[in-house]
């Protein structure tokens, strides 16, 4: 069989076909695997991946493809998320001993940057999605602005916590949000589960991840191919029968995995075929949105922490590099002698897509400046942008009914990526159930029920009762 694709979708399901003893062929276009969430080389021979990615504690099925890909050991979980707001004041949010979904409650009650009438709006909207089971009713087919402003969240609660949280975990602003994915966000990372919130960051760069993907593939007699892309399908009839390379080269197959960005997808499948199968149709209705990664190198260290989460400013995230770096013990990351690597990260960056390189540069500097004033007296020896401008599918409400799933009218034709029906919005989560949900079509198709997907996070303490 082949997969079409070496992003995350494509490489959990062709892994985990294989572990299931299948014969996979794995095709990328690009010289490495990854996709969107991957590393290139810089001419010194220094890894820098195109925009920092994190998990969290709550993504079960992401785990357990880490830990297929023998990658789980580079993955460092942080109980202790760091916030700065422009006043300078600096909040930690961190569990307590109360058992979920009040294990937070302490530290939230003490973040500095918001008012007593903020935090009681927050704690009443929170509560209202615990007791709920995270389905509150009312949220299906409106913005998760619409919802929050129906539960009387104040304007600082809105931008200093909700806004914070969402916007760097879906991508999207709260107006363009389907209230049912923020909701879930909050319910799944933060409330149902003690380990939910923790957020566990890669320390080698991101390519590295994926370099235990080949071997299960291989044992099985299968392959992975890079700078190999796809043409298109070959087609029998309704069946698919394989597919045509790039350079021209036939593949015969019993089954094809599409794993690509619904984008790529669009491309790729003739219009006469997407009209004639009305899920491949509904494709051409999601949109997309971006994500922009500063990368900084500073001739001394400037930050202690191993990352920061800015409020009220454009920069959401900083993450400092060098000490992730310096904590795996990989030659292809070096640490920076006597100097600091710092990368910035802002989802749904729309008012950057037509800023100039220099223009961001600027802008993303004079933020760095004002909320770590060390930096200030630090020389930039070196800075570089990486505009993803279709990095994700946006999760706008209603969404969900322009997503298909995985399996296809065309016999032996699947699809896998964050954008089809998995119950997830645009997240590694969403790519990686995905591929199981395909290989687990496939296994169906050969007579074995395999269940691929792994569970949520157990309920614990009091969201049980």
């Amino acid at each position: 069989m082949v997969v079409v694709g070496g992003g995350l979708a494509g490489l959990a399901a062709a892994v985990a076909l294989a572990e299931e003893g299948l014969r996979v062929c794995l095709l990328e276009k690009r010289p490495h695997l990854g996709g969107r969430a991957t590393s290139y080389s810089l001419p010194n021979g220094e890894e820098v991946d195109n925009c920092q990615h994190v998990t969290m504690g709550c993504c079960t099925n992401l785990s357990d493809f880490y830990r297929r890909a023998g990658a789980a050991g580079k993955i460092r979980f942080y109980e202790r998320l760091f916030f700065l707001d422009t006043r300078g004041h600096r909040g930690v949010i961190e569990p307590a001993g109360f058992a979920a979904p009040l294990h937070l409650a302490p530290s939230f009650v003490l973040f500095p940057s918001l008012g007593f009438t903020d935090k009681r709006g927050v704690a009443r909207a929170m509560l209202h999605i615990a007791w709920s089971g995270g389905r509150p009713p009312g949220i299906k087919g409106i913005s998760m602005l619409d919802w929050l402003q129906g539960m009387g969240q104040t304007q600082p609660a809105i931008e200093r916590f909700w806004r914070t949280v969402l916007v760097s975990a879906l991508n999207e602003e709260l107006d363009r949000t389907d209230a049912v994915y923020g909701v879930e966000v909050f319910w799944k990372a933060f409330l149902a589960n003690r380990g939910g919130f923790a957020v566990g960051i890669p320390v080698v760069p991101l390519a590295e991840l994926y370099d235990g993907c080949r071997a299960p593939i291989e044992r099985r007699g299968g392959e992975v191919r890079t700078r190999a892309g796809m043409k298109s399908l070959r087609l029998v009839g309704d069946k698919v029968t394989g597919v045509t390379l790039e350079d021209g080269t036939a593949m015969q197959a019993d089954y094809v995995i599409s794993a690509l960005p619904h984008t790529g997808f669009l491309e790729l499948m003739p219009a006469a075929q997407l009209d004639r199968e009305p899920a491949f149709a509904g494709v051409r209705n999601l949109e997309t949105s971006p994500i922009t990664g500063v990368h900084f190198w500073l001739d001394r260290p400037v930050m202690q922490e191993p990352f920061l989460t800015l409020l009220d400013r454009t920069t959401q995230w900083i993450f400092n590099k060098t000490l992730l770096s310096a904590q795996s013990g990989s030659s292809r990351t070096p640490a920076q002698a006597g100097g600091q690597y710092l990368q910035l990260v802002i989802s749904a960056s729309y008012d950057l897509v037509q800023r100039s390189r220099q223009e961001i540069i600027n802008l993303c500097l004079r933020e760095l400046h004002e909320a770590i004033p060390a930096s200030r007296a630090a020389r930039l020896e070196k800075a570089t942008v990486i505009k993803e401008v279709n990095a994700t599918f946006s999760p706008r409400p209603g969404c969900d009914r322009w997503r298909p799933s995985q399996g296809t009218s065309l016999k032996g034709f699947f699809l896998a990526g964050d954008w089809t029906r998995t119950g997830w919005p645009a997240t590694m989560e969403g790519a990686v159930r995905s591929g199981y949900l395909a290989a687990e079509a496939i296994l169906t198709a050969e007579g074995y029920h395999r269940r691929l997907v792994v569970p949520d996070l157990p309920l614990e303490g009091l969201v049980r009762l």
